[in-house]
């Protein structure tokens, strides 16, 4: 993993954890990682709703996610995941 993809992914990965409109968004695009037939897809209009840097760094971690064609658990992050899962999915 990259520099700038990691630091990207454990941006995201923060701001999902909180409670705010944008980290709804954030968690949903994420989400659509980790189980999207159970947690559901990404709405691409939500980037309409976030910072154009969280929007850039959605955009470093999609890139990501199609270059290491790997579930998140699988590059060591399924603890920060099922935490958003329960706060976003109970």
């Amino acid at each position: 993993m990259k520099f700038e993809e990691e630091a990207a992914l454990n941006r995201l990965i923060a701001i999902a954890q909180n409670d705010t409109g944008q980290s709804r968004r954030v968690a949903g695009f994420l989400l659509a990682w980790w189980n999207a037939d159970d947690c559901g897809g990404f709405n691409l209009t939500d980037l309409w709703g976030v910072d154009t840097s969280i929007t850039e760094d959605m955009v470093t971690v999609f890139g990501f996610i199609a270059r290491v064609k790997s579930y998140p658990d699988g590059l060591g992050y399924g603890e920060q995941f099922k935490s958003i899962v329960s706060g976003w999915r109970p």
